[in-house]
């Protein structure tokens, strides 16, 4: 499962996640793509963010059961206390 979370990004990039993804709130991204798709995906979010942020949840061999990636300015942070990512409201 991945989840793509975008802030100020442009339209059309927003446009182009929908070709692989389901949008059901505004900037908000969810499907299911091979390791491989998800991680072209983020490269191509990351470059075409144009000082936007992204937040990237997808599932990983992890205690958790999932792995948070972070690009740009973002309204929320994410902390790593011993493995364990908890999300914070700065």
């Amino acid at each position: 499962m991945v989840v793509l979370i975008l802030e100020r990004v442009p339209t059309a990039l927003r446009g182009e996640l929908t070709r692989w993804l389901l949008e059901p709130k505004t900037g908000v991204f969810v499907g299911r793509v091979s390791a491989m798709v998800r991680d072209k995906l983020w490269e191509h979010v990351c470059s075409s963010a144009q000082g936007g942020g992204v937040m990237l949840i997808h599932s990983a061999d992890k205690e958790q059961g999932y792995a948070l990636q972070l690009a740009g300015p973002t309204s929320r942070l994410v902390r790593d206390f011993e493995g364990l990512q908890l999300v914070c409201i700065p």
